[in-house]
């Protein structure tokens, strides 16, 4: 190729080079104008992440130094010159704004991994101006840093039902994170939910909207036991006694009857599934009106379960209903999974003076809402939640995180803050036909 070729050639390259750098920055400008007032200085932040990226990240320790010349060095080096120098390797990220910061997805390098971001967290939440800067893992060497100017926990949410039934019913959408990402958990194949928190901490919100949201839905039926009040109307499922089969309070008698009834239709149910489904585990083909999904809610299950001690004859009496209830409740949970019986218990405190450990230990999905005591949020997300302080629910006692719970990710390692959104009061909908065997 001569000279005059190779001239011709990059007259078109440049007009060529113009017209893509062009069209870049028109479509950057068309974003930044038509973008909301948070994500343009989330969008002007992001451009300062990139460009001091570099020099932070040697700053922060975040860098490695290769002492190994790299293969151009190598080939171009004299046999009697100077030794290269050594490379000093930085990470590369990709960074994406939004309303509330950025998204930082990052390389790991060796000696410079999970750990060695989060121990930097601080350092780069005070240099790129966010007031909380969290590390997760993002895939095999990589990882994703979440810089909130910020927190979309603290802006609560209203959550108005369409009224039409859920596409997908194992499919449990709780909410958003603190990426302001929406959180979904599958249901399939779970036998229970543990839901714990201080008293106004949100509790019973969070599962109304769960009732809500699954109530146009004839494959779905629900049954309550209220520790909390005496009767439905007195109590927060005033609005939704209509949707459920059975109710009761308080009442030990009556809530042993009702867990009575529903072990008697699990048992039913056991007897028929391969009769009627064709199948031992009614998830293989999932929930349908001929064989619905039974959701039991035991809110304040702490009522239902606590152990009474006393010689005289009311307290003995009390003592021998919590713990047939206890034995009842076991059942269900441990037995009601393949046969579409799921179960979930609200409790102040899921230790095991509140609901009996052989109960609590079988769910597999805990979500916590605020805590007062690391004990309490061990009990109700296990021991690994002392691993993640900046995760515990025992920093969500500020008035503003009012509403926000944490659970553990399916499918990942950590545990994730979610705020579930308010739902308004509903109208009772008519109630379908009570489940079947």
């Amino acid at each position: 190729m001569n000279v005059e070729a190779i001239t011709g050639y990059a007259s078109y390259a440049l007009p060529i080079a113009t017209a893509l750098v062009g069209v870049w920055l028109l479509v950057t400008v068309v974003r930044y104008v038509r973008a909301d007032r948070g994500t343009r200085v989330s969008m002007q932040q992001a451009v300062r992440v990139r460009w001091g990226w570099v020099r932070l990240a040697r700053m922060a320790g975040l860098t490695v130094t290769d002492k190994t010349p790299s293969l151009l060095a190598q080939i171009t080096a004299h046999k009697d010159g100077p030794t290269p120098a050594p490379r000093v390797l930085t990470p590369r990220i990709k960074v994406t704004p939004d309303r509330f910061g950025v998204v930082v997805r990052a390389r790991t390098l060796p000696k410079v991994g999970l750990e060695e971001y989060q121990k930097s967290a601080r350092f780069l939440a005070d240099a790129w101006q966010c007031t909380r800067v969290s590390v997760l893992p993002d895939g095999p060497g990589r990882v994703v840093i979440r810089g909130m100017r910020s927190d979309p926990l603290t802006t609560p949410t209203t959550h108005r039902p369409t009224g039409l039934p859920p596409v997908d019913l194992t499919r449990w959408e709780l909410g958003i994170d603190e990426c302001a990402a929406k959180v979904c958990v599958s249901l399939a194949n779970v036998p229970g939910v543990t839901v714990a928190g201080v008293p106004g901490a949100g509790k019973t919100s969070g599962v109304s909207k769960f009732v809500c949201d699954f109530a146009p839905s004839a494959s779905v039926q629900f049954v309550t036991a209220d520790g909390k009040v005496s009767r439905a109307s007195e109590g927060d499922y005033a609005a939704l006694v209509k949707r459920m089969f059975a109710f009761c309070g308080d009442d030990l008698g009556e809530a042993n009857a009702l867990f009575k009834r529903l072990v008697e239709l699990r048992k039913r149910r056991s007897a028929t599934i391969r009769d009627v489904l064709g199948v031992k585990n009614m998830w293989h083909v999932g929930p349908s009106p001929q064989w619905p999904l039974t959701v039991l809610i035991i809110d304040e299950a702490h009522t239902y379960f606590r152990e009474y001690k006393g010689s005289d004859p009311a307290t003995k009496r009390l003592a021998a209903l919590t713990a047939e209830n206890a034995r009842l409740v076991e059942d269900l949970v441990k037995k009601g999974r393949s046969i579409g019986i799921l179960v979930i218990l609200i409790s102040q405190k899921t230790t095991g003076d509140a609901i009996p450990t052989f109960i609590r230990d079988v769910c597999p999905i805990g979500l916590s809402f605020a805590q007062k005591t690391v004990e309490a949020a061990v009990a109700a997300l296990g021991d690994d939640i002392r691993n993640w302080p900046d995760a515990s629910p025992v920093t969500l006692q500020d008035p503003a995180y009012v509403g926000v719970a944490v659970m553990a990710m399916q499918g990942r390692p950590g545990y994730a803050r979610i705020r579930p959104p308010t739902s308004p009061t509903p109208r009772p909908p008519a109630s379908p036909n009570p489940p079947r065997t």
